[in-house]
């Protein structure tokens, strides 16, 4: 129980920086240029955890099969709820300009980007559970990289909410409760999944990982390049860089 609670904690932890890069993209006006170059760093580091860490993890536990199975599995289930919620209003739901609809121009896309930004969080979560299920400790990376893409994910969205016209009530309430079903996610990805076997569990690391490459690829990668142009890319590459520092610092 107590390794449960403790993998709550951390699911907690990285799930609260979304919460302080909302309030930085609500108060700081900062420029959208800067917010889309740190959703490149966050798109890096997120690249770099799920390649060195997530990916090499479900392979050790499960083999080629059910990694393979369980990283296009979670990109095909991602993709299918991002194409349902974009056509509702979800679509630009990262991105800090005036991309995002208000609730006067398309009814319901405030519901639609609340969940949008739920299912963003949800694998994430469940991997920090899952990590703690053999040997009892958290991946301080897997931690550390999500907690570093949080931040620009909830700074990114939360600017372009409010140039939406959307309330703070609606947007500190939108990114609270995500951050709180975080930890329950990270919770029971400990809770639930320690009673399975390694092909599962390599299974469900690496759905997790695909669903994260997939919303990458499509919601945080597009704000990055539109604003940033040409610096995305080596931004990016920074992101990587740390995220495959940490990993290696972490291994002595």
């Amino acid at each position: 129980m107590m390794l449960a609670l403790q993998s709550g904690f951390w699911g907690l932890l990285a799930g609260s920086a979304l919460l302080i890069g909302a309030a930085l993209g609500y108060f700081a006006r900062l420029p959208r240029r800067l917010i889309a170059s740190i959703m490149a760093f966050g798109g890096g580091v997120l690249i770099s955890a799920l390649a060195f860490d997530l990916m090499d993890e479900a392979y050790q536990r499960g083999g080629l099969d059910a990694t393979s199975i369980g990283f296009f599995g979670g990109a095909a289930l991602f993709t299918g709820a991002n194409v349902i919620l974009a056509r509702h209003g979800a679509k630009h739901r990262k991105r800090s300009g005036g991309q995002q609809p208000s609730e006067t121009e398309q009814s319901g896309s405030g519901l639609a980007i609340a969940l949008g930004a739920l299912i963003d969080g949800i694998p994430e979560s469940i991997v920090i559970g899952v990590s703690m299920i053999h040997g009892g400790t958290v991946s301080w990376v897997a931690v550390i990289a999500i907690f570093l893409s949080n931040l620009p994910e909830g700074l990114s969205s939360s600017a372009g909410m409010k140039n939406a016209g959307r309330s703070s009530i609606y947007i500190f309430g939108v990114w609270t409760v995500i951050a709180l079903i975080s930890g329950l996610a990270s919770l029971l990805g400990y809770a639930v999944f320690s009673k399975f076997s390694p092909d599962v569990l390599a299974a469900t690391t690496a759905v997790a990982a695909g669903a994260i490459l997939a919303m990458l690829a499509d919601t945080m990668i597009p704000e990055a390049f539109e604003e940033a142009h040409g610096l995305s890319g080596l931004v990016t590459v920074a992101g990587f860089l740390s995220a495959f520092a940490l990993s290696k610092l972490a291994v002595k």
